[in-house]
């Protein structure tokens, strides 16, 4: 029985030391000291061209910079509280390409990439409804002569139906 106490023993010691390995690096990560980028928030997640992003990242306690193909480089100011959080807005180009795009942040030497981490869609076409063509097609002018001769055919009768009611 000696030796399975021994054992025991040292299978406890093993646990306690490499519970407090463990331990060690994440209380220098909580003190800033080998702080990584983590978690890259993006809102909103869908944006049209021109539109302007608010970019949160955790880990980042002295601020940094962030960059995409969408947005020239912005930076990330520090955000006091918790989990260390840096935040920056960007604005997107107004010539970006739909589709999904990546962010990379840089904290302090140390860089992050987050893939398709926002999209961007196409403009709409503006103006008249939406419309494609210009002017008027000619099923519209032969709609609205037709408009045009009922109101005429329509205000005609009404004026002679009126016209022979005097006469009584």
């Amino acid at each position: 029985m000696p030796t399975t106490r021994a054992l025991a023993a040292s299978a406890v010691s093993a646990a306690a030391i490499a519970a407090l390995g463990l331990a060690a690096p994440a209380a220098l990560a909580r003190d800033g000291m080998g702080a990584n980028p983590s978690n890259i928030v993006v809102l909103p997640s869908v944006i049209a061209r021109g539109g302007q992003l608010t970019v949160t990242v955790d880990g980042c306690p002295g601020g940094g910079s962030m960059t995409s193909p969408a947005f020239a480089q912005a930076a990330l100011t520090p955000v006091t509280g918790a989990n260390q959080t840096a935040k920056g807005t960007a604005t997107v180009s107004a010539n970006a390409r739909p589709g999904a795009y990546d962010i990379t942040v840089n904290c302090s030497g140390r860089t992050l990439t987050r893939p398709n981490a926002f999209t961007v869609i196409g403009g709409v076409r503006g103006g008249l409804g939406g419309s494609v063509g210009t002017g008027a097609s000619p099923t519209d002018m032969a709609i609205g002569g037709g408009l045009v001769a009922a109101a005429v055919v329509g205000g005609g009768l009404f004026w002679m139906r009126r016209r022979a009611e005097r006469r009584i």
